[in-house]
């Protein structure tokens, strides 16, 4: 029997076990958590247990939960734009984005036959008559049960929820009306009403999946909203629309508050429900609850905002999709307070810049790395979901921030600036003069993402991924660490395979999260973190920076990770990335312990390249002209291999692409090295090529590329101290020598106080002579 101390726990522990126990077994891992719960959490949940069964207990009886019980505003609350505004911003829609205009008003036409697009999906046939419980894609549908009783990770037994839940966001209704004030066809608008009645009608609090996440249901209140002020002129609303909508966005207010995430998932979810009831709040101030809904949901954004964005400016999941939801988030709030006069905290601003600060330095090139899940939801347009559509929020930044470095690294205006901000201030981003940055480095400590530049044309900027797997349980990390991407004039050569989707009946969530799908080592088959379900891991790797340089014309990481510890016989992977201002770049990797391992190193490789074995050690990348070789060592023991791997540019969807992998079995320690060199179309190295040597002390290690006359040589200390190779010594970390017909015309040199070369001293005290 528990103790009278115990029985609140005893009691929420019993609540949980009928889900448990649908679950599969999770009551162990439940009871777990229950145990490192304080007194505080412990309470929320046990209240949210007991609300659901009074909620449902209260429906049955026919009490209704979500009156429109009003009174009358102090205030009219602003909008981003009033219906006076329509016009003007339909007319810069079609002028200043004739392309999107079209796009928006040709996708409507598919939805008039309820042709959906769906995260990686698109056209989806949703059927005659839409059932808003069942995933269009796999043919399956979620029980009609109360909504905390539905496993909706269970895919047999409900299909892919995130693909049900996409659908319930509405916002290929306000897909509808964007139409409908664009063409002024009133069949758009109709359209978009009748779907919203009959999902009031066959979606009853609080019976369906569609009720059983409190971020979905704030995503839908934000779409409701915005289908309100689209269509508030128009001449099909219903005379009785606006005491609908005060009763349903009651009832999903009650719903968020009553059941907020500040436990279940104190990330994307929080921030979104907190934005969502700021929103009805603030503009629905006739509903009774809505100043403590207002007050409420400005206060976790302004708290999420500081606990969720590292000093870096990075999001704490460790995913670029998330970090840009979360700053979709963050400026639709922010501009939405500052036009209703809500006073915006300098921290607040300050975070958001900081967030587009790290967007911006990590577009150097025009291409951002995807790093951890890939969500495949946006806050206004979610069909622009595909990685190169992640820059979007910098448009909306370069007019809020008036930084014309971010209009150059967003490019053109984005349609959702347009709505957000209004016609006068997109046309001062139209006719903002944009002011790109120089090629840099970048440096992001607290995410450990390390990037290094190289001046175009085209731009490349190569990524290392040096950061924790993730926060909390790492639910939206991947096994990644070290891994290596890179980009070419816009669009990213070594890729992130991406996501595919979080619940399927194959495997391919563990595949596609684990380290293979990576461009980093694997060892003996298995990956560097344990995964323990589909949101968590039981282990992690710890990632140690070891060493940057950042030069304006250099740069040198060293990293290492402990993933491997847990194997009979440990093993350290550590990664070496040398970076030249003229696009060449040197990996090399080290695998550090005893014993005989199964070693395999992944290059995942964009589909749009034309790869090509040139030679034993040469593989050729192209596209459009541009070349890049990718230059291995002729080492004894490492077989090249290229095949079709795969990847998900979207959720859900999974294509081919190339795969470029290294494997041996090796005795440790042992290492090898990918040379990455620009070439012309038609260029190939002329004789010799890369090779690779170790001092006779043990010192040193050296690698060298031999093209015609021209020699380039790179030394990395193995040991403290001084180390020897043939003609050359120093006690450098790293030395870089580049010599043309035996003239030595560049030197680069770290960590080192001397250097010598044929016996004349080079480098004294630091100092360089060439």
């Amino acid at each position: 029997m528990p103790r009278v101390g115990d029985f609140p726990r005893f009691l929420y522990m019993l609540s949980l076990t009928n889900t448990a126990a649908r679950g599969g077994g999770r009551i162990i891992e439940r009871m777990r958590r229950l145990s490192r719960m304080d007194g505080r959490e412990l309470a929320v949940r046990i209240g949210q247990e007991v609300a659901k069964r009074s909620d449902l207990a209260l429906c049955r009886l026919g009490v209704d939960l979500g009156p429109a019980t009003v009174t009358r505003p102090r205030s009219t609350p602003k909008f981003f734009f009033s219906s006076e505004d329509l016009p003007a911003t339909a007319a810069v829609l079609r002028e200043a984005l004739p392309d999107q205009a079209e796009a928006t008003v040709a996708y409507a036409r598919r939805l008039l036959n309820h042709r959906v697009d769906l995260l990686g999906w698109r056209g989806v046939d949703c059927g005659p008559v839409i059932d808003w419980s069942r995933d269009p894609v796999h043919g399956r549908r979620a029980p009609d049960e109360p909504w905390y009783r539905i496993p909706f990770l269970d895919f047999a037994a409900v299909g892919d929820h995130k693909v049900v839940w996409e659908l319930n966001r509405h916002q290929h209704l306000v897909a509808l009306a964007r139409a409908w004030c664009l063409t002024g066809d009133t069949a758009f608008a109709t359209e978009a009403l009748r779907q919203w009645q009959d999902w009031q009608m066959n979606n009853p609090y609080p019976i369906g999946i569609n009720w059983a996440s409190s971020l979905e249901v704030a995503l839908r209140s934000l779409s409701w909203i915005w289908l309100d002020r689209l269509l508030d002129s128009c001449p099909v609303r219903p005379p009785d629309f606006d005491a609908v909508l005060a009763r349903a966005l009651a009832l999903s207010g009650r719903h968020v508050e009553r059941y907020i995430s500040t436990y279940f998932a104190p990330n994307t979810h929080l921030l979104g429900e907190g934005v969502a009831l700021f929103f009805i709040g603030l503009l629905y101030p006739q509903l009774r609850p809505a100043a403590r809904w207002r007050d409420r949901g400005w206060q976790i954004v302004l708290q999420q905002a500081r606990a969720q964005v590292y000093p870096d400016g990075m999001h704490f999941e460790q995913a670029t999709y998330y970090h840009v939801y979360a700053l979709d988030f963050l400026l639709h709030a922010r501009i939405l307070a500052a036009r209703n006069g809500i006073a915006v905290p300098r921290e607040l601003d300050a975070c958001i810049e900081r967030m587009l600060d790290a967007l911006c330095g990590l577009a150097q090139a025009g291409a951002l790395p995807r790093f951890g899940d890939d969500d495949g939801g946006r806050l206004f347009d979610p069909r622009r979901n595909r990685p190169e559509h992640m820059i979007d929020p910098l448009a909306t930044g370069a007019v809020v921030y008036d930084r014309a470095d971010f209009k150059a690294a967003a490019g053109a205006l984005r349609e959702e600036t347009l709505w957000l901000c209004g016609p006068d201030d997109a046309r001062r981003f139209l006719g903002m003069a944009p002011r790109a940055a120089p090629p840099q480095a970048i440096r992001l400590d607290s995410s450990g993402i390390y990037a290094m530049s190289a001046a175009g044309p085209p731009r490349r900027q190569l990524f290392v991924d040096a950061g924790p797997q993730g926060v909390m349980s790492s639910g939206h990390g991947h096994a990644d660490a070290l891994s290596v991407q890179l980009a070419i004039g816009g669009r990213m050569w070594f890729i992130d395979p991406g996501t595919c989707r979080y619940v399927a009946e194959n495997g391919e969530r563990a595949r596609f999260r684990n380290t293979a799908a990576h461009n980093t080592l694997e060892v003996d088959g298995v990956g560097q973190a344990a995964p323990s379900g589909p949101f968590s891991w039981r282990s992690t790797p710890a990632v140690r920076l070891l060493h940057w340089s950042d030069a304006d014309t250099f740069g040198l990481f060293c990293g290492e990770h402990d993933g491997y510890s847990r194997l009979p016989a440990p093993v350290v992977h550590r990664r070496w990335v040398v970076g030249l201002d003229d696009g060449v770049w040197l990996v090399r990797d080290q695998a550090l312990g005893t014993g005989t391992h199964d070693l395999v190193l992944s290059w995942h490789l964009a589909p749009f390249l034309d790869v090509r074995a040139t030679s034993r050690s040469i593989t050729r990348l192209e596209d459009d002209g541009e070349v890049l070789l990718l230059i291995t060592p002729e080492q004894d023991g490492w077989v090249r291999t290229l095949t079709e791997g795969e990847w998900s540019p979207a959720y859900g969807v999974v294509e081919p692409a190339p795969l470029l992998r290294f494997s041996s079995r090796s005795a440790l320690p042992t290492e090898t090295a990918l040379l990455l060199l620009p070439a012309a179309r038609e260029s190939a190295p002329r004789k010799g090529g890369l090779s690779y040597a170790a001092s006779a002390c043990g010192g040193c290690t050296a690698y060298r590329y031999r093209a015609g006359d021209s020699d380039r040589w790179m030394f990395f200390r193995d040991r403290p101290g001084r180390w020897a190779f043939g003609d050359w010594s120093s006690d450098a970390l790293f030395l870089y020598a580049e010599l043309e017909r035996g003239k030595l015309r560049r030197l680069e040199c770290v960590e080192g106080s001397y250097a010598e070369h044929g016996g004349r001293s080079i480098v004294n005290c630091g100092l360089a002579r060439t």
